[in-house]
């Protein structure tokens, strides 16, 4: 015994040591430095306790749960690395030292990941002490009417952001869509023609009210604010019907209510806070009919899902990526559910082709969804890699490639397609195979560069260490259509008290997480992988909108740190977390006994 107790702590010492180097490099300190030792210790502690739990806990002993443990955490590991190695090897020049230093690193970081990973699900794994933490105990009434005071209660929270940004937050997408609902231009589907009718309509009914351009733009942002309110309201009302405590529920609702990064997007005119909405919508409904599938599920899951597949372009990718999975998964209630998934498809096909069509609605070029692989060819020619004269001569008939090392940036791909868009674009439309074939050529032969190029475009929505603003939006754009920001409140305390607000993600740690994308990503994974180690795999299909969604981001995104590209996923958090501790099973919906106090 004490034998294996000696081998267990020289174990966790090493163990701790390669946490230390990790924790390290990741912080440029230097081995020298005493905050090094404290980690070290702090490590070996940990580590130390997390082995006693473990001990106490046999489902962390599970095969599944170890498997899994370990997936994720070279995954976090790797995701980590992929941005942050340059820095540990910096001053390195001989190879043997720097795979050395990195492989450390990893060692180091891999061991925090698992150990941490085998102590949360030794947790979320503990099914009876969650049925006592989440749920109701026998006998305990609902509040009645909590998810309606949930609605009210964002509400109420995000209105001083509607006074003080009146009418509404908009930005050049936002006055592009403005100048359509005027008939100032035609429509395009370059920002959702389907986004750009609901605000047209909000527009009008205000202005048939009021006459007032300034108000009229205010009632659809009051529609979003409650849309958004909405899908906060159906969210808690799903915890209620899983006979969730209404503390757990108040701590989901402060979320959206508090944190203020949604009462900015709320009132601020993007496509992409209804497409959070819908998102979260449809999860939801997806959730519930795990226990029971009614008629009220079923229409939200179809009104949520066609709207998923019109309010943004990746969403009908998403929800086509989606598409097999679903029908695999209601293949045993396939008279029910393959109608709802096929009024989905009719209605999104309907508006998408023949609608648009009639109504001569213009459809993003073909560049618009190319920013990944024009960014990788663009990274090739900037590092002057050798080119054969064919494949020159085909990047030559598209651009004009005298500025492109001054033009490309390496983490906005907006420079590139306009170069594409100033040069011959319909040559590229009209021989796409053979700019696909000179991709993947040109890829083989330096993909080195590809992967940076990839790197560099997408590490914002993975990374967890990367700083970029968040709902700094204020006020109108400059434009001459007739609407300014007219705000109702104002004055030195009222826009300091904004500042401090959004100021505290980048100071306050913990609290700072949840202005992570990379955080968010990373729990994501993490609830996907808990569904694995608890044997719930029928819960992969609650995570699956969120995932395609994220995975078409991947692929197209034109900037590297946007945050309205993922508000879904980080607006999706707590649904993430209560699915992954929540039980489906009829037997985990039974109410507790009554603990005596």
């Amino acid at each position: 015994m004490k034998t294996h107790r000696g081998i267990l702590i020289i174990l966790n010492s090493i163990q701790s040591l390669f946490t230390a180097w990790a924790f390290m490099k990741a912080g440029r300190m230097e081995p020298g430095n005493i905050i090094t030792g404290v980690i070290f210790l702090l490590s070996f502690f940990l580590y130390r306790n997390i082995s006693i739990r473990l001990s106490e806990k046999s489902f962390a002993y599970a095969r599944n749960v170890r498997v899994t443990a370990m997936i994720l955490s070279g995954l976090f590991t790797l995701f980590y690395m992929a941005v942050d190695y340059p820095h540990y090897i910096e001053t390195l020049t001989n190879r043997l030292f720097q795979a050395a230093v990195l492989s450390a690193v990893f060692v180091g970081f891999f061991i925090c990941f698992y150990k941490l990973l085998l102590f949360l699900f030794s947790y979320t794994g503990d099914v009876e002490t969650l049925r006592r933490i989440l749920y109701r105990p026998e006998g305990q009434p609902a509040i009645r009417r909590f998810p309606l005071y949930s609605f009210f209660f964002c509400l109420l929270c995000w209105f001083p952001y509607f006074l003080y940004q009146y009418p509404a937050v908009m930005t050049p997408d936002s006055i592009n869509q403005f100048e359509q609902v005027l008939g100032l231009i035609g429509y395009s589907n370059h920002h959702p023609f389907v986004h750009t009718m609901i605000f047209s309509a909000c527009y009008h009914i205000g202005f048939a009210l009021t006459s007032n351009m300034v108000a009229a733009v205010s009632f659809y942002t009051f529609f979003q604010m409650c849309f958004l309110a909405f899908s906060v309201y159906y969210f808690i009302r799903t915890l209620e019907l899983f006979q969730i405590r209404p503390a757990v529920m108040a701590v989901v609702t402060m979320f959206y209510a508090l944190v203020p990064y949604h009462a900015v997007f709320s009132v601020t005119i993007w496509k992409d806070i209804p497409f959070a909405a819908v998102t979260l919508l449809f999860s939801c409904a997806v959730f519930r009919m795990m226990r029971e599938i009614k008629a009220a599920e079923i229409a939200m899951f179809i009104f949520a899902g066609t709207m998923i597949c019109l309010l943004r372009s990746n969403g009908w990718y998403g929800f086509l990526f989606c598409l097999p999975f679903l029908l695999f998964y209601y293949r045993s209630r396939a008279r029910v559910m393959f109608p709802a998934i096929a009024g989905i498809l009719f209605a999104a096909v309907i508006v998408k082709y023949p609608v648009m069509n009639a109504l001569h609605v213009t459809q993003p070029d073909l560049i618009e969804s190319l920013s990944i692989p024009t960014q990788q060819i663009a990274a090739v020619l900037c590092n002057d890699r050798q080119l054969s004269e064919e494949q020159r001569a085909m990047i030559d008939k598209v651009i004009d490639t005298t500025y492109i090392k001054e033009l490309y940036n390496p983490t906005f791909a907006d420079n590139m397609k306009e170069l594409v868009r100033a040069g011959h674009q319909d040559y590229l439309a009209a021989h796409k195979g053979e700019y696909l074939k000179l991709w993947v050529e040109l890829g083989c032969a330096y993909p080195a560069d590809y992967v940076k190029a990839y790197i560099d475009q997408t590490y914002g929505y993975w990374y967890p260490d990367s700083f970029y603003p968040v709902a700094e939006g204020e006020g109108i754009s400059a434009t001459r259509l007739g609407v300014s920001h007219t705000p109702l409140i104002g004055g030195p305390i009222v826009v300091k008290t904004k500042e401090i607000a959004l100021k505290l993600g980048g100071m306050v740690p913990m609290y700072g997480l949840l202005w992570s994308m990379g955080v968010a990503f990373y729990v994501l994974l993490f609830c996907i992988g808990n569904a694995f180690a608890r044997n719930e795999k029928k819960k992969l299909i609650c995570y699956l909108p969120s995932l395609a969604l994220y995975l078409t981001v991947m692929v197209a995104t034109p900037v590297a740190t946007d945050f309205r590209y993922v508000y879904f996923m980080v607006f999706g958090l707590p649904f993430y977390l209560m699915v992954a501790v929540t039980g489906v099973e009829e037997t985990a919906l039974i109410p507790i006994p009554h603990q005596p106090q």
